[in-house]
């Protein structure tokens, strides 16, 4: 019996791991189904869904389709790369010309430099000891003004050209000093001018005659320039002052001192009063003298060719400004004596010469009907008549314009548009060269002695001597 049972055990033993043996061949044998059941679906989908045949085809469409594309895109690349070869040996040639360009500009700029200056002569005056010496006098005139100018110029003197020019109206401006007493022959002033010309090759002495601002309109045709202060070129230098580099490289001459217009625009001003120009305005002192008295001279007039003397007579003598002729011989008899008792006769009193503004002179007369002026200053706002269109002819501006054309005046009130507009000064003055010209050239409110418009636009130069103006405004 105890034989038996260590067998059965063994044998119970071989049983249960034949179990685990066959336990697990099932379990392996299940995965590699499950493993084989999806690769067969997935070779089934394969080949379900293409054939190699059509996966060839697809990529050889594919690959057509590439090289049609690269066929396109080759041609643009070639242009591209043309293209950007051009710009490049463009772009070295510009470089090429930078540089000699900046060079030739460097060259340009510190080489031959120069100062140009312009003076309006009229305006800016030289002082009467240089003119006083004629050829002389220009010459150390312009010699001075050189010297002046090249100290301002700092360490480039010595190497700066200066260019000068004066423009003046010689005849015009010598009959002005004369009459101001500052100059004794209008010869002197022609020649300082020469002197002034023949004293540098660079240096010129303009005579441009008659004309309001004709020396104006030479020293605008320039970019830089000294002027003179009095003149109207304010607006000038704002517009010119738009370029900001240009402001270091004006300077104005001052002699009178500068109007504010002027001196608002920041330009540079030097004064050289002390050495070369006039300070004070010219004057007419011709004109302000009192007339000279008429002396008493008792005289008998004998002539040459008389066989005997003739009666006494007594005649009166006038100081004149111009050298007579020389008279026919006169002796000179004492005259018969007067009974104490007689009257002396009464010496005129002489009226002086009636003022006449040069070189246009007076406008002629109007007379104005005053119920015609009345209804003309009774216009207002865009009522109010044209001027330029009832004086000159159509109006320029036509319909632009904010002033009455359809109005037909009469003729008694187109002498009253004419004396109205006469209000407003001519901005020429006396120098206007328009015959028909419908401004002003002086004051017509002159009565008595008195400037009766309570706001006067004239100067005072445009009224007569001594005229009392109530209230001007410049």
């Amino acid at each position: 019996m105890p034989t038996e049972r260590p067998s059965r055990l063994a044998a119970i033993a071989a049983a249960t791991d034949v179990s685990s043996t066959i336990a697990e061949f099932v379990h392996r044998y299940q995965s590699l189904s499950l493993h084989r059941d999806s690769q067969d679906s997935l070779v089934k989908v394969s080949t379900s869904s293409s054939t190699p045949r059509s996966i060839e085809s697809s990529l050889r469409g594919e690959n057509e389709n590439l090289l049609s594309r690269l066929r396109d895109i080759e041609p643009n690349l070639e242009d591209a790369t043309r293209s950007r070869r051009d710009l490049q040996q463009q772009v070295q040639q510009l470089q090429v010309y930078r540089g000699a360009a900046l060079q030739e500009h460097h060259h340009l700029k510190n080489s031959n430099p120069y100062v140009t200056g312009l003076i309006d002569g009229d305006g800016l005056i030289f002082k009467q000891s240089f003119i006083a010496q004629g050829v002389e006098g220009g010459k150390k005139a312009a010699y001075a003004l050189r010297s002046a100018i090249l100290e301002q110029c700092g360490s480039h003197a010595a190497n700066i050209e200066i260019i000068t020019k004066v423009y003046a109206n010689l005849a015009g401006l010598g009959k002005a000093m004369r009459r101001d007493g500052s100059l004794s022959n209008e010869c002197h002033l022609k020649d300082f001018s020469l002197g002034f010309t023949q004293a540098k090759a660079s240096f010129d002495f303009v005579d441009v005659g008659h004309g309001e601002e004709r020396a104006d309109d030479k020293i605008r045709g320039r970019e830089l320039f000294l002027a003179s202060p009095t003149k109207p070129v304010a607006p000038f230098f704002d517009e010119l002052f738009q370029d900001v580099s240009l402001r270091i490289r004006v300077t104005v001459l001052e002699g009178i001192p500068a109007v504010r217009e002027l001196a608002a625009t920041g330009v540079n001003i030097l004064n050289l009063n002390d050495r070369l120009f006039r300070s004070e305005k010219l004057v007419d002192r011709v004109s302000i003298l009192p007339p000279p008295p008429e002396p008493y001279s008792p005289a008998v007039s004998v002539e040459a060719k008389a066989t005997a003397a003739s009666a006494p007579a007594t005649t009166y003598a006038r100081a004149a400004v111009k050298i007579p002729t020389p008279p026919p011989p006169q002796v000179t008899l004492p005259t018969q004596p007067k009974p104490a008792s007689a009257p002396a006769r009464p010496q005129q009193p002489t009226k002086p010469a009636p003022w006449n503004p040069e070189p246009r002179g007076l406008d002629l007369p109007l007379q104005v009907s005053q119920s015609a002026l009345d209804t003309i200053k009774k216009r207002k706002d865009h009522n109010k008549l044209c001027n330029n269109h009832y004086l000159r002819g159509p109006c320029a501006k036509g319909s632009a314009c904010m002033f009455e054309h359809k109005y037909k005046p009469t003729k008694e009130e187109l002498v009253a548009i004419s004396f109205l507009t006469r209000l407003n000064p001519c901005s020429n003055g006396q120098r206007c060269e328009v015959e028909d010209c419908i401004h002003g050239h002086h004051c017509p409110s002159v009565r008595d002695g008195v400037c009766t418009h309570p706001f006067c636009k004239f100067g005072k130069e445009d009224h007569p001597p001594a005229t009392r103006i109530r209230l001007h405004k410049s």
